[in-house]
């Protein structure tokens, strides 16, 4: 048995036959007291695997995750260039735990097997999809197990566990199997649904729809091929907001502009946070608001051509402005205190929600920084105020929950282009039958993100 990241040597402890890779010298040290009889590398796995010569009858294992920002350096780049060599191109933003499924899996000899803990994000998250599509063409049996309660309750992370069977062959479907907790088990469980790798594909190379009742799944999909339903990219573009740089200068509080002597055509209303779009609007009462209670919701918004009065000028030179004009994103524009793609959507969408992303009109032509998502209508005939208001119905709030993707804490992430997928009615309302199925839908898609 093969455990590419052994760690203290748990799972090598399990099998009288096991050969453990760790870089940490201390670890390794574990490890080796764990399991004596094993043989414990201290070597970067991805190095040891481009130069062993050893194969092996299964695998077993809980790789690390690490996000791609810090999964960097030379060991990325050879990790991505084995698993190029060996037919899978993973995409830029991989975390670590994406190559060391694929280069573990080409150390099997033929018909071998492998288990690992996974991070759930296999079932939702775009650069896991290469990683399925590979395993589906390497491997007879393909089963992953999704676990609703957290395997590691200190950690915010959820994991799901992924089981590869009969090592050279291929598949045409995946089996996934829901359980509520772990329960420790000698085989692996039975699925409850068998996803052919053609429906996996039609709903965007992602089993967390599958954690529906196929009843709820037909009823989605039924709808979405209706003239009932509408992408929101089809009457709209959405966006992030700008990015500052140095939000902590370049916005500022009434009281701020009033010591400094800005002039109030350059400073300009700005949402700054998901947690403002609570009501259905940011309208001319919530900016006196913002300025009654003296908020740094305000942007100093300076262009290229924009004549600087000499009261913003003495800002910009301030002991402040020395030290802003130095931070990257400052320092790559010209000029440095000209804040680009400052734009007026004519609506506002938060990216990350509890309950579901929250979309609120835009009528006090405010901005927004890339903390929301700026909506911008591109349909004549679908004004704002109504499509907010059908952003608000159960088929709406369960197309969030399916295109977007779980964090951490409960939390439901909402990227631009998996805002454009998300379903809107515009044309009609539901049927009674079809509002208790998806209202089921909803319900059961926020518990498995710990939400309610």
């Amino acid at each position: 048995m093969l455990d590419p990241s052994c760690g203290d040597g748990r799972f090598l402890a399990l099998h009288p036959h096991s050969t453990g890779v760790d870089c940490d010298a201390t670890a390794v040290s574990s490890a080796a007291e764990a399991a004596p009889r094993g043989t414990i590398e201290c070597a970067d796995f991805f190095d040891w695997a481009a130069s062993t010569t050893q194969r092996f009858d299964c695998a077993a294992g809980n790789p690390p995750f690490i996000r791609y920002q810090r999964f960097t350096g030379e060991t990325r780049r050879q990790a991505l260039k084995l698993c190029a060599t060996l037919g899978a191109k993973l995409s830029g933003l991989s975390s670590s735990w994406a190559p060391y499924l694929i280069v573990t899996a080409s150390l099997l000899r033929p018909g071998g097997r492998m288990a690992f803990v996974v991070p759930a994000e296999i079932g939702h998250a775009p650069y896991a999809a290469p990683v399925l599509d590979w395993f589906a063409g390497h491997f007879d049996e393909v089963q992953l197990v999704a676990v609703r309660q957290k395997l590691f309750a200190d950690l915010s992370e959820d994991v799901w566990l992924l089981y590869a069977d009969g090592f050279g062959g291929r598949t045409g479907h995946f089996d996934l199997a829901l359980h509520e907790r772990f329960v420790l088990r000698s085989e692996p469980p039975i699925a409850d649904t068998r996803v052919s790798v053609r429906e996996w594909r039609r709903w965007g190379s992602r089993l967390r729809p599958m954690l529906l009742p196929s009843r709820i799944r037909d009823a989605y999909e039924r709808l979405r091929d209706s003239d009932l339903t509408t992408p929101l990219g089809r009457v709209a573009n959405v966006g992030i907001g700008y990015v500052s740089g140095a939000n902590d200068f370049f916005h500022l509080r009434p009281s701020e502009a009033d010591e400094l002597g800005v002039p109030g055509d350059l400073f300009r209303p700005t949402v700054r946070s998901g947690r403002e779009l609570q009501a259905g609007a940011i309208t001319e009462e919530t900016v006196a608001g913002w300025r009654t209670d003296d908020r740094p919701n305000f942007l100093l918004a300076l262009g290229p051509e924009t004549s600087l009065p000499v009261t913003v000028s003495r800002y910009l030179d301030s002991p402040r402005g020395l030290e802003v004009r130095k931070r990257y994103k400052c320092r790559i524009r010209t000029p440095w205190y000209a804040v680009p793609h400052v734009s007026v959507p004519d609506l506002f969408l938060s990216y990350m929600s509890g309950e579901g992303p929250a979309l609120v009109e835009n009528q006090a032509r405010c901005t927004c920084t890339n903390a929301v998502h700026g909506v911008r209508l591109n349909d004549r005939g679908v004004t704002a105020s109504r499509l907010r208001r059908r952003w608000e119905t159960t088929l709406t709030r369960l197309s969030c929950e399916i295109e977007g993707h779980p964090l951490g804490g409960g939390v439901l992430k909402l990227e631009p282009r998996e805002a454009l997928n998300v379903l809107v009615s515009l044309n009609g309302d539901l049927e009674v039958d079809d509002e208790r199925d998806l209202q089921e839908g909803v319900e059961i898609l926020r518990r498995w993100r710990h939400r309610g």
